[in-house]
């Protein structure tokens, strides 16, 4: 991008290699941490603006202290709205593969499910399996693109319903302690929030898409017609030619655009053990093509089941 500084002209020993064609690139000889200057902060900005996601190897200095630290470089941390932060933490979220919620293997953009959801997710492997485990991330910028100009021009119409309170047992391959974890705790709040199906990206001025398993159906549609319709459009991203995948490292970073991109845990490693933390950058409320914004219509404590007497 130019008229801005780069990250070889802060950090001569930077290297910038792309990892597939549409997003998805690894900055190579940098050390994340706090006392990074704000010139290279604003690099690694442009970078993520521009690739989506980047990735950093060999981050093992990194705990959870120093990982929010940088990521507060970047904006306001914001914990989780319904599981809440580790403790000692801000933001931090810890995926454990051997507790409920520890396998995040659906298609989603964070925290759709509330209007100003995050921004920017920091992702740091803490404990990864020998094989499998791997994540992948869709562009939804260029899927967008993609879309035949009659698709694009409907949704730009379009919005939809995102909601926490879904079918989880359907949408994933849940354990029961999975199920716990959603029924007691990920659900805990009902947030249910109408989004633009096409948000005008506050940075870039792209285009992006705002689905992912959060969406519940279309405004205006009814539940079967938003199903076909959701499906059409999702396959634009997930197509495999608008993804990277990253095959992790313990010490690895992962950082991604959540206003551009969605993502996919790989759930393919059995009952080995997979631990990743994630620090979260707080976002703003999207605009429409049309200049309207996304509005909250539910936030209250699920109704708890009465007991038998």
């Amino acid at each position: 991008m130019s008229n801005t500084t780069t990250i070889d002209n802060v950090i001569p020993r930077a290297d910038i290699g792309k990892r597939a064609a549409r997003l998805g690139a690894e900055i190579r000889n940098v050390k994340l941490s706090g006392d990074l200057p704000d010139e290279v902060i604003r690099a690694i900005n442009q970078v993520l603006l521009e690739h989506k996601v980047i990735l950093f190897r060999d981050q093992d200095h990194l705990d959870d202290a120093e990982q929010e630290r940088f990521a507060v470089k970047l904006g306001k941390l914001v914990p989780h709205p319904t599981i809440g932060a580790s403790k000692g933490t801000s933001s931090i979220l810890e995926l454990d593969s051997g507790r409920g919620g520890g396998r995040a293997d659906q298609w989603h953009t964070d925290v759709t499910f509330v209007d100003a959801y995050p921004k920017i997710s920091v992702l740091r492997g803490v404990v990864i399996p020998p094989y499998g485990g791997d994540t992948v991330w869709s562009n939804t910028a260029t899927a967008y693109l993609d879309l035949p100009v009659p698709l694009r021009k409907l949704a730009d119409e379009l919005w939809a319903v995102h909601s926490n309170a879904y079918d989880y047992a359907v949408k994933s391959r849940a354990t029961d302690a999975d199920r716990k974890h959603f029924d007691e705790v990920f659900t805990g709040t009902i947030f249910e929030t109408e989004h633009p199906v096409v948000r005008v990206h506050p940075e870039t001025g792209e285009h992006t898409l705002v689905l992912g398993n959060f969406v519940q159906r279309f405004v205006g549609l009814p539940k079967y017609d938003s199903q076909k319709l959701f499906d059409l459009f999702q396959s634009y991203v997930t197509a495999p030619e608008n993804t990277v995948r990253w095959s992790w490292r313990a010490g690895d970073v992962a950082i991604w655009d959540n206003r551009a991109t969605q993502h996919y845990a790989v759930n393919d490693y059995g009952e080995q053990h997979r631990v990743v933390r994630r620090a979260t950058v707080d976002g703003d409320v999207p605009r429409s093509v049309d200049g309207r914004h996304s509005v909250t219509r539910i936030k209250s404590p699920k109704p708890q089941t009465a007991r038998a007497a």
